[in-house]
């Protein structure tokens, strides 16, 4: 550890690698974070889920890409395929679980992850799997920095999704209606919005936008039937740390969980990268405890 410490301070390109690797993967974590925010904030559903949602999208974009589909044209493919498939889980098992409990919540989305990885696992086998973009890789400081292109229209392309739900969000009278039942469910029925039209909705776009995450991911990282669970925990902690209903925050903590996790990974080795991720949800869900109890203390 101290040999890595000492080497990033002798060599400080390796800290521009590391942060424009966490930038690029960051971005994508953002994205499927802000999908599990919206989930999260109009139907109050912490889905377990959401991580095995971006495998999918991953899995789509890959599998087209071994029909000579090249992966970002599987993007949007993936997107439709996912709003699909989240309005399908809305409709037979996440209509159920709304207004109960969070460990039926919670139990029902962990369920739900299960059969997913297991389904991939059988449909496409255990082994990790990537969508070649065939983009070139550029070098820079006689090639002691390298961004592949593929990372940088990836970090494009997540902004660009992002501000159009964004958009959708605010302009829309969809979006309008998303954001009232979010604010209150029953006003929003009294004023004629058929909130379970909205909450199926809302659920199968933050599928969508899982898949478009996960298509990303398959192009500039790897995909695995089982890594869901750490995507899940990663929107968790950005969620967590950022809060509901606050964007800026969101990514701001997606791309500074991306960087962590790859200084994490490079000092500490990859074996504890994971493990980085779930110190950091625990870091964030002890320090959010603290603060509840200081404003419960100064209400009273």
């Amino acid at each position: 550890m101290l040999d890595n410490i000492s080497l990033l301070i002798q060599a400080p390109l390796l800290n521009i690698q590391l942060l424009l690797d966490g930038l690029f993967i960051g971005a994508i974590f953002a994205l499927a974070a802000y999908g599990l925010a919206l989930v999260w904030g109009v139907m109050n559903v912490k889905n377990l889920a959401q991580g095995d949602f971006v495998m999918m999208g991953g899995y789509i974009a890959w599998f087209l890409s071994t029909y000579g589909i090249h992966p970002i044209f599987g993007l949007p493919v993936a997107m439709v395929i996912m709003f699909g498939f989240g309005w399908l889980i809305y409709i037979t098992i996440i209509c159920r679980i709304i207004n109960r409990d969070l460990f039926t919540s919670l139990l029902a989305t962990f369920g739900l992850a299960l059969v997913i990885a297991q389904l991939l696992n059988l449909a496409f086998g255990p082994e990790v799997r990537v969508a070649i973009s065939g983009f070139a890789i550029n070098s820079f400081f006689d090639g002691m920095v390298t961004v592949a292109n593929i990372k940088f229209i990836g970090l494009v392309l997540a902004a660009i999704l992002a501000t159009m739900v964004i958009s959708f969000m605010k302009l829309s009278r969809m979006g309008q209606a998303i954001r009232a039942t979010a604010q209150d469910p029953r006003a929003a029925k009294v004023m004629g919005i058929d909130t379970e039209r909205i909450y199926a909705f809302t659920f199968a776009l933050n599928a969508a936008i899982c898949g478009a995450a996960g298509a990303l991911i398959s192009m500039i990282w790897v995909i695995q039937p089982f890594f869901g669970i750490a995507y899940s925990i990663r929107s968790f902690v950005i969620v967590t740390a950022a809060g509901l209903g606050n964007l800026p925050g969101v990514i701001i903590a997606g791309l500074g969980l991306g960087g962590a996790e790859l200084y994490a990974g490079f000092v500490f080795g990859a074996e504890l990268q994971q493990f980085t991720v779930v110190g950091l949800l625990v870091v964030v869900l002890v320090v959010r405890q603290i603060q509840q109890r200081k404003h419960r203390q100064a209400v009273q």
